[in-house]
């Protein structure tokens, strides 16, 4: 049987009568969806002796930039903020992860960032150690790690277009819709509902923006019926790929 295309409820199925997982694993919600996809259930079991659930609320520090790295952790809920400092002190928000990325970077002694919870945040930690010498004897973990290296790549580069040349309306409907699409990624629907992660101050850091322009932008979106916004955070798109499309052609402004 080929459990690598079987739908995600029959693969719980089986994990769940599979003895040879451990039991932490086959209830976890990033099963096989993480990197933990494409470990054996040998490797499953080693790491598994080492492994530690964490919930941290929203706002709370999970590493420090130059910070030494002993642990690495898949992202099971909620959704982290990377952000680097000056050396005076001024700090930019550079980037966003999601369940279920994996938080870290193999191999390196230190942090290149800062993370923080930007909402409430559940992960599942695990020694460096252990998963840098899986690397270097699987394969499809490495392949999987390169993968999620490659499309962050690409999203930073996406980003700079963004800071670059997009006008403070594309901006903040980029924004938008980079979250719709990260929130839930396996979502076919055409329409997404999600809470945003981040607070106007933030939104402005990361966008470049300040927070009245955010805020000015955002109430434009509303106006015209993209999106549909209540509680301050809760966003609704009824057409997703209207709004990339509004955001390609520049009908924004």
């Amino acid at each position: 049987m080929d459990v690598v295309n079987l739908n995600p409820e029959t693969r719980e199925r089986l994990d769940i009568h599979n003895s040879e997982l451990p039991i932490l694993c086959q209830a976890c919600e990033a099963r096989h969806k993480g990197i933990c996809g494409v470990l054996t259930a040998e490797q499953l079991v080693r790491l598994s002796k080492h492994t530690t659930k964490h919930m941290i609320g929203a706002e709370q520090q999970i590493a420090f930039q130059g910070e030494t790295v002993a642990r690495y952790a898949n992202i099971l809920r909620g959704v982290v903020k990377l952000s680097k400092s000056t050396a005076d002190g001024r700090q930019q928000i550079v980037g966003l992860q999601f369940a279920p990325d994996f938080m870290g970077r193999p191999f390196s002694k230190e942090n290149d960032f800062a993370v923080e919870a930007a909402t409430d945040v559940k992960i599942c930690s695990f020694p460096r150690a252990i998963l840098d010498e899986f690397i270097s004897r699987a394969p499809d973990l490495e392949h999987r790690l390169h993968l999620q290296a490659l499309r962050e790549l690409d999203e930073s580069r996406e980003w700079m277009l963004t800071l670059g040349r997009k006008t403070a309306a594309e901006r903040v409907a980029s924004f938008l819709y980079f979250i719709a699409v990260h929130a839930d990624p396996e979502a076919t629907s055409n329409e997404r509902k999600f809470e945003i992660p981040l607070k106007r101050s933030d939104i402005a850091d990361f966008l470049g923006l300040t927070i009245e322009t955010v805020s000015r932008q955002i109430t434009k979106l509303r106006q015209t019926g993209i999106v549909h916004i209540s509680n301050n955070r809760t966003v609704e798109i009824p057409d997703l790929i209207k709004l990339r499309a509004m955001i390609e052609v520049n009908f924004l402004d």
